[in-house]
């Protein structure tokens, strides 16, 4: 089921959060996500509209919306490949007639989850923070 944060679900949302982003972005030092932390639960978070996907009542995957921007979508390792990420696509999809994300590119298995999903590469830049080079994607309803 999809359902609309709480702020009860944060310390998981950001354990998910922390570990598929080490898992999925090995290229970057494990240490750059630990920092970011504080700025996921005091900033970002906050600034964004967030879904989480539980089952069994337990949350195993989120996604966060700012403006038109799918600014995170992660699921639990535990739970990658189930078809968590693809309801929670198809859920974001149902709110925008129109989203824009940026990917890694060395991040090759979401960059293929996101074309699978009818996203396109607008355009390539590079990540000011951590220097990596990333597409950035949109779709369109």
């Amino acid at each position: 089921m999809i359902r609309k944060f709480l702020s009860e679900d944060m310390d998981t949302v950001l354990a998910i959060w922390l570990e598929a982003s080490i898992k999925a972005h090995h290229f970057v030092a494990a240490d750059f996500w630990q920092s970011q932390i504080e700025n996921m639960r005091n900033i970002y978070i906050p600034a964004s509209e967030v879904y989480v996907y539980t089952q069994n009542q337990k949350v195993i995957g989120f996604y966060a919306l700012h403006n038109d921007i799918l600014a995170a979508i992660f699921v639990s390792p535990d739970s990658q490949r189930q078809g968590v990420g693809k309801k929670l696509i198809m859920d974001a999809k149902s709110r925008r007639t129109e989203l824009t994300l940026s990917v890694y590119q060395e991040n090759k298995s979401s960059y293929d989850f996101y074309l699978s999903q009818d996203f396109y590469v607008a355009e390539e830049g590079k990540d000011e923070v951590t220097g990596h080079s990333e597409y950035v994607m949109h779709f369109r309803n």
